[in-house]
């Protein structure tokens, strides 16, 4: 998959299948439409293009809703899409400017004359341009003159909700991990550095690594205890011409603006290892500041500095406060008990 940081390094192709979005989580609902891409794609031996943006729009439209947090990072996104089958990503920044396209810009401009869009599959209730005044009809309507076909995916139902990443966002915040799980296909993961804590995991049998995630805009679970597995990650970079070629993930970088640069994907250096991970403010040991921790079972290697992904596929508990160390140690080791036997089932 070739992936371009802005719509301008993309060049023109005479049979793009395209659909549209922010594809946030990348869920069940999401990978229906893009199967449908996949298989037209295939029918008319064209190239799937995915047109996504970052930041996400509600980021930059309404910059006063701090509490916004996306499901994946642009990195994980990239490696969902990768995994997909996916041959072009165009990462296009998303602008105030570029929110106020009208809907007949949009479809000219930037589908037809920038990308070379032959065909759309687009979600249920797709909006785009100005005030997300545009949808199906304004795509309908310009089909004929604009020589492209276009269609609408139904909206996707699991279990007779509907699927949407606000739902999903929901879920992982209030712990509900086997729900995020199902409506996104595969288990929610967090990604990042390894960093040194002060040792009091050591201290009580259960050494910890701590998770450094730069990407403030990223989702973190309700506080509490999870059943996860690890992956150690590599982090070369690799580049082709024509756009970033993705293989491996490249350490997350904090400005949203340059967030795309020299995209790549997590490969896994090992086999996932078990263990259970902590998010929490540590209210046995008074603590300040928000922890994302993890004890990685049977593993004794010095791994600070290195990359790990956390999936997430089980909650356990809910973080509380002990009288001491001694009762927050036997309660952990309840805690590992009932961790490896959710992972063994």
């Amino acid at each position: 998959m070739k992936v371009y940081n802005h719509i301008d390094e993309f060049t023109r192709i005479d049979n793009a299948v395209v659909t549209i979005g922010t594809f946030d989580g990348v869920h069940v609902g999401h990978q229906k439409i893009i199967a449908r891409l996949l298989e037209i794609t295939r029918q008319k031996t064209g190239e799937s293009v995915i047109l996504t943006f970052f930041p996400h729009p509600r980021m930059i439209l309404h910059p006063e809703d701090v509490n916004m947090k996306l499901i994946n990072t642009i990195n994980e996104k990239a490696s969902l899409l990768k995994q997909a089958g996916i041959d072009h990503l165009i990462i296009t920044p998303f602008t105030r400017d570029f929110s106020n396209l009208s809907p007949q810009e949009y479809i000219k401009d930037i589908l037809v004359d920038r990308i070379g869009t032959r065909h759309i599959v687009i979600g249920y209730d797709h909006r785009f341009g100005k005030d997300r005044s545009g949808g199906l009809k304004h795509l309908q309507q310009y089909a004929i003159d604009l020589d492209y076909e276009v269609e609408e995916i139904p909206e996707q139902d699991i279990h007779d909700v509907a699927v949407s990443s606000t739902k999903i966002r929901q879920a992982i915040l209030t712990g509900d991990i086997n729900t995020a799980n199902d409506f996104l296909g595969y288990p929610f993961s967090l990604t990042g550095k390894i960093i040194k804590g002060d040792q009091i995991g050591r201290q009580l049998g259960f050494p910890t690594a701590n998770l450094f995630i730069e990407e403030n805009y990223k989702l973190v679970p309700a506080d509490g205890i999870y059943a996860v597995k690890i992956h150690s990650l590599k982090v070369p970079v690799q580049k082709s011409e024509g756009g970033n070629q993705i293989h491996n993930l490249q350490p997350p970088i904090s400005n949203l603006q340059s967030q795309t640069s020299n995209l790549q994907p997590q490969t896994f250096n090992i086999k996932p290892l078990n263990g259970m991970a902590y998010i929490g403010h540590r209210p046995t040991l008074n603590g300040m500041t928000r922890n994302i921790e993890v004890n990685i079972f049977d593993f004794d290697q010095d791994i600070y500095g290195e990359f790990i992904q956390l999936s997430f596929l089980d909650f356990i508990r809910s973080d509380q406060k002990f009288n001491n160390l001694a009762e927050l140690r036997e309660q952990l080791k309840k805690d590992e008990i009932a961790v490896r036997l959710s992972l063994s089932s």
